[in-house]
């Protein structure tokens, strides 16, 4: 195990950013600052804010280490990203935001092109939701691109790049659809080569390989210690699981939420994923293929509550469940198992109270939750990570609608950071231990299961 206290994580989400310092000891955070993760239009296409976020990451790391000294950094981000770099290291083209709609443009060439679902566990999305697809879509738009990009890095590992100057990839972001990796065979797949990236794709590094230690440059900026270990960092989804995965018996799932809810099932029933349903092959920090789904639950609870204040009274609650007031989907319709589907309601919800329309939309996001469970196989307890955790009414719909124990962790009000900061220990970090306290979920009121089985009636029947 690395010594010292306090680890720093960079936790790059798709709407914010943060950086956080995870008490190694207690196993909690003491300190995060947080910032938005500004996508820019252009020019050539809507891209990250990079040189911001590295800005915002660098004050951060000054900021905090003055409290908290910190003694080595992890880095955690969004998937469906990915960075070429030129031969100077520098980017040879600006980081695609993957919701940006061009490579759809090109669909059709590039499914000519791209593995099946069968190799990767990597389903056909939309935008760039795809690495393949962005790829692919860079280098027919920019002609020059394929000669001026001299490296590919997966995103985690381009911050860890910034920090210490060593390239590097890592399996959980390979594996997150990206249709450049294939999960069981743990190697590339035939779509590195087929996009003229052999020999440029950096070397595959463990999650929890210390890669060296900041530059000299990093270290003059953020005050923090030349000899500061960094870390490969992990998919941030991935940094959810990873505590349950060192510390956990299966069968069990974990649902990390966010702007993407991702429901992980380790040990569950056989099932072959139906990539139509958002379903795919996750690839966990200790490099094994893990069944997932997920949907943009965080995006689809933002659109529904219109800034509006989260919560409501129990009345309110009651009033949902025995009025049958519900939500069916899909409100984000690019993703998910009932993508393609336009949202609807039971009511007219421009009557409800926002409390009222707080439960409903808790209740709808449960329920599709509780369907991603089901296509993965899940078996045993969930564990729910992030800040659905802190939502009575998604927790409570969630046990009646799966049928099986809910618990959220304590510890933290995200996950992400915790499990990034435990690559800092040895891989079997953990393993063995009493696992953290964790609180469980009842079900308070059987009208729960009634209003679960009327929901997916009338969804079957859409």
């Amino acid at each position: 195990m690395h010594g010292g206290r306090y680890a720093g994580v960079l936790d790059i989400g798709k709407t914010d950013a943060k950086v956080a310092i995870v008490d190694l000891q207690a196993e909690c955070e003491v300190d995060v600052l947080t910032s938005p993760n500004v996508v820019l239009p252009g020019p050539s296409y809507p891209h990250f804010d990079t040189a911001a976020l590295w800005d915002f990451i660098c004050n951060a790391l000054r900021q905090l280490n003055a409290s908290h000294p910190i003694d080595a950094l992890c880095v955690t981000a969004h998937g469906a990203s990915g960075v070429l770099l030129d031969a100077c290291g520098d980017f040879a083209a600006p980081v695609m935001d993957y919701e940006f709609s061009g490579p759809d443009e090109l669909a059709s060439e590039y499914d000519d092109m791209r593995p099946d679902f069968a190799e990767t566990g990597s389903p056909r999305l939309g935008m760039g939701l795809n690495i393949g697809a962005q790829l692919f879509w860079q280098f027919r738009s920019d002609p020059g691109l394929a000669d001026r990009a001299a490296a590919f890095l997966t995103y985690p590992q381009y911050w860890v790049f910034r920090l210490t100057g060593v390239q590097a990839n890592e399996v959980s972001s390979l594996g997150c659809h990206t249709d450049l990796w294939k999960p069981r065979q743990q190697r590339y797949s035939s779509l590195v080569g087929e996009l003229g990236l052999s020999g440029k794709m950096a070397p595959v590094r463990r999650a929890n390989d210390c890669l060296g230690t900041v530059t000299t440059e990093v270290a003059q900026r953020t005050g923090l210690s030349p000899r500061t270990a960094v870390f490969c960092g992990i998919h941030d989804s991935n940094a959810s699981l990873l505590p349950h995965l060192l510390r956990r018996e299966p069968p069990f799932s974990v649902i990390s939420t966010g702007t993407w809810v991702i429901a992980f099932a380790i040990g569950g029933r056989r099932v072959e994923l139906d990539p139509g349903r958002d379903t795919l092959m996750n690839v966990n920090a200790l490099g094994d293929p893990v069944p997932s789904a997920r949907f943009m639950g965080g995006r689809e609870y933002e659109e529904v509550m219109a800034s509006r204040a989260p919560g409501c009274e129990p009345g309110e609650a009651e009033t949902v469940l025995a009025g049958n007031i519900m939500l069916f989907p899909a409100v984000e319709t690019r993703s998910g198992p009932f993508q393609g589907r336009q949202a609807c309601w039971s009511v007219d919800d421009s009557q409800l109270s926002d409390g009222e329309r707080f439960a409903a939309v808790s209740y709808y996001l449960a329920l599709v939750t509780a369907e991603m469970l089901t296509e993965i196989g899940a078996q045993g307890p969930t564990i729910v990570e992030g800040p659905f955790a802190q939502n009575d009414c998604f927790r409570v719909m969630l046990r009646a609608a799966s049928g099986r124990q809910v618990e959220v962790q304590e510890a933290a009000a995200t996950g992400t950071a915790i499990g990034a900061a435990l690559l800092v220990r040895s891989e079997s970090a953990g393993r063995g231990r009493t696992k953290r306290h964790s609180q469980k979920t009842p079900v308070l009121d059987p009208a729960l299961d009634a209003y679960a089985q009327t929901w997916r009636q009338t969804v079957r029947r859409r």
